[in-house]
């Protein structure tokens, strides 16, 4: 992807240097065990951070102020990656808003943090993964996780990075839309594998709003580079929860899927990067997922 050198956002809220004293650690989990627990977390959409304590890690207070933490050479890289991807998807989703649907895009915070830091629905941890918050309108992000990412996930390169970004994004479009607020008190009123069913539908249509932004990215930005769209397409088959399982040494349980199968977020990104209608995003009236 080509991101050095371009325009980054300016809705960027950097926490990393300040580390928050109760920010929940590994403790006594370590190498596999810590990556399991981590990987289960992510799956089942839970902060793991309470397993993590229990396993003699601090309590997770999150409280900001307590230590000053200095930035590597890579967390700058990282950040100012992650800047220049958040702008794009603005560009790109003002445009889609624009000539789809007919109304103005408001862009999204996107909060970058290390160990630990807080959210209008709690602590962000690294067990915690990427996530949007609706309440706030912020997406939180400990760029550690793009480490995992490739080392653990096996998903390579810095499209793979974005599409993280963008995936999230899309969560904030449903949220612009009002989809996700629906859905999240539909969730709340039905059973658990009911509520896992509907989670399934949220995270594919943030899959497929994806694709269109990585087909706006090549088409109308031209950043996109050769292998950059496989790198994308892989990153979504090693996050499927059925993958994520099998890695985690579980046997794939369909009923405590809450993002779909690899497959199937595949599927849903490339739906949205042929089309780039949001029309056809609607995975909730769709006959087959």
């Amino acid at each position: 992807m080509d991101w050095r050198g371009r325009r980054g956002s300016s809705n960027i809220e950097d926490r990393r240097r300040i580390s928050g004293s109760g920010a929940a650690r590994a403790g006594g989990v370590g190498g596999v065990g810590l990556i399991a627990v981590l990987l289960i977390g992510w799956f089942l959409g839970i902060d793991v951070t309470q397993l993590l304590q229990d396993q003699g890690g601090t309590s997770p207070g999150f409280s900001p102020g307590s230590a000053t933490v200095e930035l590597t050479a890579e967390d700058r890289a990282a950040g100012e990656f992650v800047s220049v991807v958040l702008a794009d998807t603005e560009e790109i989703w003002a445009k889609v808003f624009r000539d789809q649907l007919g109304k103005v895009y408001r862009p999204a915070t996107l909060v970058l943090f290390k160990d630990g830091t807080r959210s209008a629905r709690g602590g962000a941890s690294e067990a915690t993964g990427p996530f949007y918050c609706p309440a706030d309108r912020k997406i939180y992000l400990d760029t550690a996780f793009f480490t995992t990412l490739e080392r653990r996930l096996g998903a390579k390169g810095d499209f793979a990075m974005a599409y993280v970004v963008a995936h999230e994004i899309g969560h904030h479009v449903q949220n612009e839309l009002g989809i996700l607020g629906e859905a999240n008190r539909i969730r709340q009123e039905v059973s658990p594998s009911e509520s896992n069913a509907k989670s399934v539908q949220v995270e594919l249509q943030a899959d497929c709003l994806s694709g269109i932004w990585a087909r706006e990215a090549a088409q109308s930005l031209g950043v996109v580079e050769k292998g950059d769209l496989e790198e994308a397409v892989n990153a979504a088959r090693q996050i499927g929860d059925d993958t994520l399982q099998r890695n985690a040494g579980q046997r794939p349980m369909p009923h405590t899927f809450t993002h779909g199968t690899s497959e199937q977020r595949s599927h849903w990104f490339m739906i949205g990067l042929n089309s780039g209608q949001m029309a056809d995003c609607d995975t909730f009236a769709a006959d087959r997922l």
